[in-house]
């Protein structure tokens, strides 16, 4: 029988992707031309937003975006909090 994932597991395994990204129209309290709505999906999860330039610089900052939630999603690695030590009285 195969084993069955919760929500949680599932979020932990699967990466977000970005699923499309399209033309649109100005949002709400938006102005000015140029403008993409994107999709960025992770299992059941979706991410919608609007941006705001050519097709190949919003492009490249949604995919930037997608490495970010990534890198963000796994933990950061290298990074150590350090706290000084207390100093011994000498006796």
């Amino acid at each position: 029988m195969p084993a069955i994932s919760t929500p949680a597991e599932t979020a932990l395994t699967e990466q977000y992707e970005l699923e499309n990204i399209e033309k649109a129209k100005a949002p709400d309290g938006g102005a000015g031309t140029g403008w993409f709505r994107y999709t960025i999906i992770q299992g059941q999860n979706t991410i919608t937003g609007y941006r705001q330039g050519s097709q190949r610089t919003v492009t490249r900052a949604i995919k930037d975006i997608v490495i970010e939630l990534n890198e963000r999603r796994v933990g950061k690695r290298g990074r150590v909090h350090l706290t000084p030590s207390r100093k011994q009285q000498k006796r």
